[in-house]
């Protein structure tokens, strides 16, 4: 045999059988990335701990605008479903204006539950059924992370963000720390949707702390849209179990708060029980009817 042969046929017996290539073929999977959005990774010197902030610009036709910030905590969850309906509303409804969406997502190291226990509880919680190693009551804390670390690095970082206009919206604890900030914070965000939030933590302490200051007229300014499940009340007869929110009468809470709130000077709020839906399903819904309530198209 020729020696050229020979070593053609070598060469030919090491190729890989797929070769040549399929058309269309792809070694590595490509990662999906929504459009417009960054994560940068922020060091809390404060707690001693990184977070991570998902942000969503908006499109390049806004460029010099200055727009309205949208606050959201749980982001790994929250962000991509509020990142993808305000670019449906916004951008091909339109039902709500352009917005700068910052993600609050957990700490690094963490595991959702931790983070948010801890982060998003304005007070200790005592449960036979907790691991005693589970921390919560530390929202003053992250309020401060927010205030003092967040937003001046946003106002480096992301121009094209309007700090006169910031927003917030959260679901179940996420809500209970936004009706926390709304209460003692209240400058933080002039504007709260505040989704299914679990006011009946710590025995109901926020809705305990809003009669007290409804008692003295506090004034607050604030514009508030409260949203909860039809599904979320406790079933007639049934004691809900301490702690359990698939058990407990969000939706009485809800309309307890709004009237509370209702009597603190300054305060402009409104509630809206979303038909046929519960805890975990509320949240996309809440969030549609909250970008159309908090970012109305001008």
């Amino acid at each position: 045999m020729p020696p050229l042969l020979r070593l053609f046929l070598m060469v030919c017996c090491l190729l890989p059988l797929s070769w040549p290539p399929e058309v269309g073929a792809q070694a590595t999977p490509a990662a999906y990335a929504l459009d417009r959005t960054e994560v940068h990774r922020l060091h809390s010197r404060l707690l001693q701990r990184d977070y991570e902030l998902y942000i969503g610009l908006p499109p390049e036709s806004e460029a010099g605008a200055r727009l309205p910030l949208l606050f959201v905590t749980d982001a790994p969850v929250a962000f991509p479903v509020i990142r993808a309906m305000s670019r449906r509303l916004g951008h091909e409804g339109p039902q709500s204006q352009q917005m700068v969406l910052v993600g609050l997502s957990y700490a690094l190291g963490d595991s959702a539950t931790v983070s948010r226990n801890r982060d998003y509880t304005p007070s200790q919680r005592a449960s036979k059924d907790e691991d005693s190693s589970t921390r919560y009551g530390e929202a003053e804390a992250y309020v401060r992370f927010i205030r003092e670390e967040v937003l001046p690095y946003l106002a480096t970082h992301v121009p094209q963000a309007d700090p006169s206009r910031r927003y917030f919206a959260g679901h179940s604890y996420g809500g209970l720390f936004g009706a926390h900030v709304l209460l003692h914070h209240t400058d933080l965000f002039q504007r709260y949707i505040l989704s299914s939030p679990s006011l009946w933590y710590d025995q109901e302490r926020v809705l305990r702390e809003a009669a007290q200051l409804a008692a003295k007229r506090q004034p607050l300014k604030a514009q508030v849209l409260l949203l909860a499940g039809a599904k979320e009340q406790a079933a007639p007869g049934r004691r809900p179990r301490p702690g359990r929110e698939a058990d407990g009468d969000i939706v009485g809470n809800v309309r307890r708060f709004e009237r509370l709130l209702a009597q603190l000077p300054g305060v402009q709020v409104q509630s809206q029980i979303i038909p046929d839906e519960d805890h975990l399903s509320a949240f996309p819904s809440a969030m549609v009817r909250g970008l159309r309530w908090a970012l109305p198209r001008r």
